[in-house]
C-alpha cells in the first residue's frame, strides 16, 4: 500500500493482491517506485547496445551526472570513459540552457496577458498541470526543454559536417522517469529526435568501472574539455531558472508535494501577482531525482563546487562551452517552440454532459456515505477515489470494509460474500495466518 498512497495523482488501484497504474491518471514521477520495498516497480531504459548501431552516438548527459562522480574524477576522464564505452560525442544537455531562457523570454514578451508563466522544464510537473490542475495549462510555457534544444544542435551540428542523419544516434542520459516518458512520448510534438534512453544510474555504474580500470595513471584523450558556464550548470538545480529570469516576481519550489500545495492556493486565487513559476518535481530538483546513484545533498554541492570553478573561468576570459551554439542561435529559436499541452482529464465520468453531472452528483452523495479516513483497504487511496470507481461500475460497494458492517447489520450481505469482496481486493492468500 505505500505505492498506493504515495502516488499523487491516485493512479494506482490494488486487485487481487496486485498494485496496477492506471496510465491515463499517471504523471511518471516515480514516487511509487521511490517507495516500495520490494522493487516491484521498474524503470525500463532502452537497449545500451544500441550505442554501438551508429557510427556518430551522442550521449547527452546532464549536469547532475557529472555530479554523481567524487570530487577528486575530474571531467576530462568521464567524457574519456564515455567515449570508451561506445560514444563517439559527449555533449552537456545544459548547454541548451541560455536558448532556453532566451526563448522564454520572448515568449513572455509575446504573452504579457498570461500570468504567472510556468516553466516547462520538468515533464512531471507538465503532466501534473495537465491532469490534476487543467485550468493552469495554459500557463505552462510551450517551450522545448535544454534537452531537445541541444539534442537539435547536435543533429544540425553535425549533419552540418556532412554526416547523413542515419548514422547519428542521440542518447539521453536520464535522470528521472518522467523524461523518458518526455522522450518517448513527448507533448506538444508527435515524436522526439532522440533515438535513445539510458538510465542514470546504469550509466553511472558503466562508467565509475571503467574510469577504475582506467588507472590513476590514465592520459586523458580530450585536449580540452569545453566547460559550461556556471548559470547553465546550477539550471538544473533549484532556483537555477529563477536566478537568471527577468520577472519581478517568482516562485522556484521543488518536492512534488510542495508544488500541489503551492498550485492549490493558485487555483483558488490565494497567490497574487506572480510573473513566473519553476516548479520541480524531485526535492533538490534533478540533483534529486530518482535515477541518481549519489545523494541529493552531495551532488548539489558538488554541483555549486563546479560552478564556483566556472565563474572564475569566466572572469578569466574563458567562453562556456554553451556560446558554441551562438551559429545555431536564430533557427533554434525559431524551432524552440511546441504546440501547447492540452488538459488530459484523469476522471472521465462520461461523453455525455448531463450524465457527466448526474454521475459527479453520485459520486459526491455516495462519499459522504463513507467513513472519509482513507484507509486504502477498498484498494483505492482515498474514500473519493473509492466512490468514483464505485459509480463508473470499476468495483462494488461492497469492498469498503465499513459499508461491509452496514450492510451485515441489515442482513444484506454474508461473511463469505465479505471475504469474497475483500480477496478480490487483497487476493485468495490468507495472509492473516502468516
Amino acid at each position: 500500500m505505500r505505492c498506493l498512497k504515495a502516488c499523487p495523482t491516485e493512479a494506482i488501484r490494488i486487485s487481487e493482491g496486485t498494485a496496477s497504474i492506471q496510465e491515463h491518471r499517471c504523471i511518471d514521477c516515480g514516487k511509487c517506485h521511490e517507495v516500495c520495498p520490494v522493487e516491484a516497480i521498474y524503470i525500463n531504459q532502452d537497449d545500451f547496445e544500441m550505442v554501438h548501431t551508429f557510427p556518430h552516438s551522442v550521449a547527452l548527459i546532464p549536469a547532475v551526472f557529472l555530479g554523481q562522480f567524487p570530487e577528486d574524477v575530474r571531467v576530462s576522464r568521464i567524457y574519456d570513459a564515455l567515449v570508451d564505452l561506445g560514444f563517439r560525442h559527449v555533449f552537456e544537455v545544459e548547454s541548451g540552457a541560455n536558448i532556453f531562457a532566451q526563448a522564454k523570454e520572448r515568449y513572455a514578451m509575446e504573452n504579457e496577458d498570461i500570468r504567472p508563466l510556468i516553466s516547462s522544464f520538468c515533464p512531471a510537473i507538465v503532466r501534473l498541470i495537465q491532469i490534476k490542475y487543467p485550468s493552469l495549462v495554459e500557463n505552462i510555457m510551450p517551450i522545448k526543454a535544454p534537452l531537445d534544444l541541444s539534442a537539435l544542435y547536435c543533429l544540425q551540428e553535425l549533419q552540418g559536417r556532412g554526416i547523413p542523419r542515419e548514422e547519428i544516434g542521440l542518447f539521453y542520459v536520464t535522470p528521472c522517469a518522467a523524461k523518458i516518458a518526455a522522450v518517448k512520448a513527448p507533448i506538444g510534438e508527435k515524436r522526439s529526435i532522440i533515438d535513445g534512453v539510458i538510465n542514470m544510474d546504469s550509466l553511472f555504474n558503466r562508467t565509475y568501472r571503467k574510469i577504475k580500470e582506467q588507472g590513476k595513471n590514465h592520459i586523458s584523450k580530450q585536449n580540452r574539455t569545453i566547460n559550461l558556464s556556471s548559470d547553465a550548470i546550477l539550471s538544473t538545480l533549484t532556483n537555477g531558472e529563477r536566478r537568471i529570469c527577468l520577472a519581478k516576481k517568482s516562485y522556484s519550489i521543488d518536492g512534488i508535494q510542495n508544488v500541489m500545495d503551492f498550485l492549490d492556493k493558485l487555483e483558488n486565487d490565494e497567490v497574487e501577482d506572480v510573473e513566473f513559476l519553476e516548479l520541480r518535481a524531485c526535492d533538490q530538483s534533478c540533483a534529486g531525482a530518482l535515477l541518481s546513484y549519489e545523494n541529493r545533498f552531495l551532488c548539489g554541492a558538488r554541483m555549486y563546487a563546479r560552478a564556483r570553478k566556472a565563474a572564475e573561468r569566466e572572469r578569466n576570459g574563458e567562453v562556456p562551452r554553451e556560446r558554441e551554439m551562438d551559429k545555431w542561435k536564430d533557427y533554434l529559436l525559431e524551432n524552440s517552440r511546441v504546440e501547447p499541452p492540452q488538459p488530459r482529464s484523469m476522471f472521465v465520468l462520461d461523453a455525455d454532459r448531463s450524465k457527466a453531472f448526474e454521475k459527479m452528483e453520485r459520486i459526491n452523495k455516495l462519499k459522504a456515505r463513507l467513513p472519509q479516513i482513507d484507509c486504502g483497504l477498498c484498494g483505492a487511496p482515498t474514500c473519493e477515489s473509492f466512490a468514483g470507481d464505485v459509480v463508473i461500475n470499476r468495483i462494488g460497494l461492497s469492498r469498503c470494509i465499513f459499508y461491509q458492517r452496514h450492510l451485515e447489520r441489515k442482513d444484506d450481505i454474508t461473511r463469505q460474500e465479505c471475504i469474497a469482496a475483500m480477496n478480490a481486493v487483497w487476493g485468495k492468500e490468507d495472509r492473516m495466518s502468516d
